[in-house]
């Protein structure tokens, strides 16, 4: 059963990855502006244009160039981007792991956020706190992420310069890195001097990202703690003297958890997406403030390999949450 899943599910990430790229390429080619003219000085001739053209591709149909794009995709070859002059996938992939360790600060973020509001919500239900809670989790929902950013910024680099609010690591610092995975390689390397100062960068921009997804978090938990309080092994475990926050920890929250699980990991894939603009209020050194920057130059190719890239994250995710899901359900994993 589990099996069969799986193999329904790559299916499916096959045809929606190739959805993707037929849509991204298309539209990033109708839309207005010439990246050629943009890469040429004022002076330039038909002929240097059409020479550029052709070394990139663009004097034949749209079908000729999908297509031999397509083939280089499959083959590992993204092609070379307009403005850096530098291989496209490289440069995806120097960018990704900063993306994915910021994406990931703010997940555990929202869950040390949202996890105890809801385990508190649930106690205190019925009364002011659980109704003050639900205020917070609606203005914190209320606020996008990069709205967010903005007032952290004010907050905590202009009116009190607490944190670093640019950068993703300080220049004067030895970076003895051998990948692009700074926080994770600073632990392994018990290099805590430089994890602090990663965090010290990092927390603006992920508080930014993880605030809306801890309200998320947050609400459903509680929701679905309060449908079980009132379950028979529930009030077997108050019968056995159990406080109301033991009975909560030790019994309901295993059984609640699994609904969140699968909207924690759907949301996940929004939290990435949203590092686009959190990551350039910041002047983070990610994918995100990368694709701005390539929208900007119309820098084709590097649009192109940055979307099916963040196109292949999420349909990865979301493969590890139904996946997840079917073996924590029992009624999945047997059929």
């Amino acid at each position: 059963m589990l099996l069969q899943r799986l193999l329904i599910r790559l299916m499916t990430m096959a045809v929606t990855l190739f959805g993707v790229a037929v849509i991204v390429f298309v539209l990033i080619r109708v839309a207005p502006g010439d990246p050629i003219a943009m890469m040429l000085p004022p002076g330039a001739t038909d002929a240097d244009i059409e020479r550029l053209k052709a070394l990139y591709g663009l004097d034949k149909s749209l079908v000729e160039q999908f297509f031999i794009w397509l083939s280089g995709v499959a083959h590992g070859d993204f092609g070379t981007s307009i403005s850096l002059r530098q291989d496209v996938l490289s440069l995806v992939l120097g960018r990704l792991p900063a993306t994915l360790e910021l994406s990931v600060v703010a997940l555990v973020l929202a869950l040390a956020i949202g996890v105890p509001l809801a385990v508190l919500g649930t106690r205190e239900r019925g009364t002011a706190v659980e109704a003050g809670i639900d205020v917070a989790n609606g203005a914190a929902l209320s606020i996008p992420d990069f709205l967010w950013g903005l007032i952290l910024i004010l907050l905590f680099g202009v009116l009190m310069p607490v944190f670093d609010i640019s950068g993703r690591v300080s220049p004067q610092l030895d970076l003895p890195f051998a990948t692009q995975f700074y926080l994770a390689e600073s632990l392994l390397r018990l290099r805590f001097d430089l994890t602090r100062d990663l965090i010290g960068h990092m927390l603006m921009p992920a508080l930014a990202l993880a605030l809306p997804l801890a309200a998320i978090v947050s609400h459903l938990l509680k929701h679905s703690l309060k449908e079980v309080m009132d379950l028979d092994y529930v009030v077997l475990a108050r019968v056995k003297g159990f406080s109301e926050t033991q009975v909560i920890l030790r019994e309901a929250l295993k059984n609640a958890a699994l609904p969140t699980l699968t909207l924690v990991g759907v949301q996940f894939t929004f939290l990435i997406g949203g590092t686009v603009i959190v990551e350039r209020l910041f002047s983070y050194e990610g994918l995100g403030n990368m694709a701005i920057d390539a929208v900007i130059n119309r820098d084709l190719p590097l649009i192109q390999g940055i979307v099916l890239v963040f196109a292949l994250l999420f349909a990865l995710v979301n493969l590890a949450v139904d996946m997840t899901y079917a073996l924590l359900n029992p009624r999945l994993r047997h059929g």
